[in-house]
Parts: C-alpha cells; sequence; structure tokens
C-alpha cells in the first residue's frame, strides 16, 4: 500500500501526492543503486563489476513484481553478457548483442538523469507558495443540444469515432527455448572432468579460436565460462592457461590426483 503525504494547505486545497514503499521499483533502479552503492560511473567496467550482485538480489526477492519479470531478466541476461566479454576480451559480439549494451547504459544514464530530478522536486516540493488560488463562484453544468441536433446525427456521429478508433493489431506470439543453466553446465564439467581427470575449455565447450560462434553457440561457451569459474571458486577443479588469451587446462581437485603446474 501507498500512504498518501500531505503537503501544507495552498489556499483552499491540500495537495496529496503517493510515495512508494518498495525498495526498488525496477531493474533500472536495482541496478543504478549497486553502481552509486560501489561510487562507479555508469560503463562497461561499473555493469561488470555490479553482476554477480544484481542476479543475487534477484534470487532473494521474496515477492518477485511479475510485471517486471521480462525487464528483469533482460538487464541480467545483457550484465552476464558484459560481464563474460570483460572476463573473455577474445569472445566477439554480434551487433544485436553490442546494441542490447548501448541501450542498457543508454537507458541507465537517463534513469540516473530522472530519479535526481525526481528526488530534487520530493525535496523541494511545497516549501515556497507560487501562486494562492482565489475562491471562485460555483458552475452549474447545463445540457444545451443544438436545434439541429437528432438521434439520426448522434448515431452518425458515434459510427464516425468508432471507425476512426485504431484497429487491434494481432502481435505474434514469441516462444521462449529453454537455455542450459550455470547450475546444470557445471554439473556437466564437474562430471567429464571427474571421469577423465584432465581436460581443456576448448574441448569441453567446443570453443575454437579464431572461428566465428553463431549466437547459440556463444551464449554456451559463456555459460560454460562462468561454470567453470564457479567450480574453481568452489574447489572442485584447478585451472591453468599457459599463454595469454591461450587454451585452459582444467584438473579435477581429488586429493589423490597430482597436480600439474
Amino acid at each position: 500500500m501507498e500512504p498518501a503525504v500531505e503537503t501544507p494547505q495552498l489556499g483552499e486545497h491540500k495537495v496529496r501526492y503517493h510515495m512508494k514503499t518498495e525498495r526498488f521499483e525496477g531493474p533500472l533502479d536495482l541496478l543504478l543503486t549497486l553502481i552509486e552503492k560501489r561510487k562507479l560511473f555508469i560503463g562497461d567496467f561499473a555493469l561488470a563489476k555490479v553482476a554477480d550482485e544484481y542476479i543475487e538480489h534477484i534470487r532473494k526477492f521474496e515477492a518477485f513484481p511479475m510485471n517486471d519479470v521480462a525487464n528483469f531478466l533482460l538487464v541480467a541476461s545483457t550484465l552476464v553478457l558484459i560481464k563474460s566479454k570483460a572476463l573473455l576480451p577474445e569472445l566477439d559480439l554480434g551487433d544485436e548483442e553490442k546494441g542490447d549494451i548501448d541501450d542498457l547504459k543508454r537507458r541507465l544514464a537517463m534513469y540516473e538523469l530522472f530519479r535526481g530530478l525526481g528526488e530534487h522536486i520530493r525535496v523541494n516540493f511545497g516549501k515556497e507558495l507560487i501562486f494562492e488560488r482565489s475562491g471562485r463562484p460555483e458552475l452549474i453544468p447545463v445540457f444545451a443540444p443544438e436545434k439541429h441536433c437528432s438521434a439520426a446525427s448522434v448515431g452518425e456521429s458515434m459510427r464516425a469515432v468508432l471507425a476512426a478508433l485504431p484497429k487491434k493489431i494481432e502481435l505474434p506470439k514469441a516462444t521462449v527455448r529453454k537455455i542450459v543453466s550455470i547450475e546444470e553446465m557445471m554439473s556437466r564439467l564437474a562430471k567429464r572432468v571427474g571421469e577423465t581427470l584432465r581436460t581443456s575449455f576448448g574441448n569441453f565447450s567446443r570453443y575454437k579460436k579464431g572461428k566465428q560462434p553463431s549466437k547459440e553457440e556463444r551464449l554456451e561457451i559463456i555459460v560454460s565460462f562462468l561454470a567453470m569459474l564457479e567450480l574453481v571458486k568452489q574447489g572442485v577443479v584447478h585451472v591453468t592457461q599457459h599463454e595469454e588469451y591461450g587454451d585452459i587446462d582444467i584438473e579435477t581437485r581429488k586429493l589423490d590426483t597430482p597436480q600439474y603446474a
């Protein structure tokens, strides 16, 4: 519920406005709050830094705003893309993906501007009296149809108004294709390394340096890379990269398995 807050009287009328009590009003509000918390400027570096924290906030939502589910997930997917590009500089992004990143930064900057203006209005609203309304006589509504007004002419006018209304447009139905999750990819990689004791990121993800992957392949490579990082963080696997931008060796962390430098 949104409690109404009263301001001082202006003339004979009271002005009321509403303030929202939710912690975050939308995905951009959450994202901007995380960036400001770290005192960063809006850019690829800041967005990559707060990607994990943003996703963690979404997971902790007790009552997820169903009207904004698509917007929250769209922003999350763009943040994962930005972080993956920061971790994999060799990964080429398509024009559509670059456009999504630029659009997110543009909308975030616009939201930052309007949120600042809104805060300025909230703080200063009602402090100064610009003008005071004077009383005015009560007006009595009177209906006086024209001399030539008839039921037929009214009906014709109504039909003209209805004909001028925009036609209903049937939008094409969109289908959401299931994409492998990071947890599922972690399970696959852990199983692969557990069986073979050693593999490489290129063999597991089918990522070939110099080859332009399709959009679906690029997404799978990103998820594979994030799954590998999470397994390293949990101490399940050990990784080694012998040269800059070279392939990454992945080994099991089992106690009875020798480690390689």
